[in-house]
């Protein structure tokens, strides 16, 4: 199990399932709310327990993300039509034992870094 938090402590989550799809996203929504790449993992919405006054905002047609309404910390990417969603691994409380699987979206990425760890790379 793994806890995690905003940057205030307003609002926690417990991902209590198995998690997959670790990766950092280099799109230009994630860049733009994180300051440059978001790592996250996936979970089943089932298997995430959140408490405090996640805020929600559409990002598009098709997802949301979920952030602290007190400091604007960004926790959760939710795509509407599934049952799993995203959580910032940079929310997590300790260590986390995932290692990063993947890097999306590079076709997006900012031209002010290089992706050079030799992880699979995927342009969308």
């Amino acid at each position: 199990m793994m806890k995690g938090s905003c940057n205030c402590g307003a609002c926690s989550f417990e991902v209590k399932g198995k998690t997959w799809s670790v990766s950092n996203c280099h799109c230009g929504q994630c860049r733009k709310q994180s300051g440059n790449v978001w790592a996250s993992a996936v979970v089943e919405q089932a298997d995430i327990e959140i408490q405090g006054d996640v805020k929600w905002y559409a990002s598009s047609d098709s997802a949301k993300r979920g952030f602290c309404a007190n400091c604007g910390c960004n926790l959760f990417w939710k795509h509407n039509d599934e049952t799993s969603m995203s959580f910032s691994l940079g929310a997590i409380d300790g260590p986390t034992g995932l290692s990063i699987e993947k890097h999306i979206f590079v076709a997006d990425k900012g031209d002010y870094y290089d992706i050079a760890d030799g992880i699979p790379q995927h342009a969308q």
